[in-house]
């Protein structure tokens, strides 16, 4: 059966799409390729047309999770008027971003799994981590300048990372609620104190 032109770049997308999907939402090491091929429609055996290994696939997932929650971020923080960082900190420590871990960051749903992955995967995500935070460094003062810049810009990365997760973990809501409200002041802060 002959395709069309595309197609297999079509269906290569559509396999990490879904894939993005289920890493940040089931965890990697609970999505089989099998399952994750039923979710696209495909077999299993039509993955290693696309992918030598699962782990090529969370590679480019990653890539790609990182790159598109970075863009949201700049997206917004283009859109915002005047406040930049205000809105890349609310907009990152948000009910809507912690109740959609499929479609939010990559480093708030899977950071404790990439620090077990190999090497090249973690490099794969130390490269989209550092856009990240020449965006955050972005928004910042002009006051705050050189080094300082961008150690201020990685401090409040790794703050709201950490806040989005664990208001993720918790299961009562009001206490999640609070650790997104206390994250986002603690975030506002920084720069105050920076």
């Amino acid at each position: 059966m002959r395709y069309e032109k595309g197609h297999k770049e079509q269906t290569r997308q559509r396999i990490v799409e879904a894939a993005s999907e289920r890493f940040r939402a089931d965890g990697i090491d609970a999505v089989g390729v099998v399952s994750l091929m039923g979710d696209v429609g495909l077999t299993q055996g039509g993955f290693y047309n696309h992918f030598p290994s699962k782990e090529d696939l969370v590679r480019e997932c990653v890539a790609t999770g990182v790159a598109s929650t970075t863009q949201a971020l700049a997206d917004r923080v283009a859109a915002s008027r005047g406040e930049r960082y205000r809105s890349l900190v609310t907009g990152y420590l948000s009910a809507e971003h912690r109740d959609n871990p499929a479609g939010g960051c990559v480093a708030g749903t899977l950071a404790s799994e990439l620090a077990r992955r190999p090497e090249e995967t973690r490099a794969v995500f130390t490269e989209g981590m550092g856009g990240m935070v020449e965006l955050i460094a972005s928004t910042l003062p002009e006051t705050v300048r050189g080094k300082r810049r961008r150690l201020l810009a990685t401090a409040v990365f790794s703050s709201m990372v950490g806040t989005i997760a664990l208001s993720r973990a918790v299961a009562d809501e009001a206490m999640s609620d609070e650790l997104l409200a206390v994250g986002r002041q603690s975030a506002l802060a920084l720069i105050e104190a920076g």
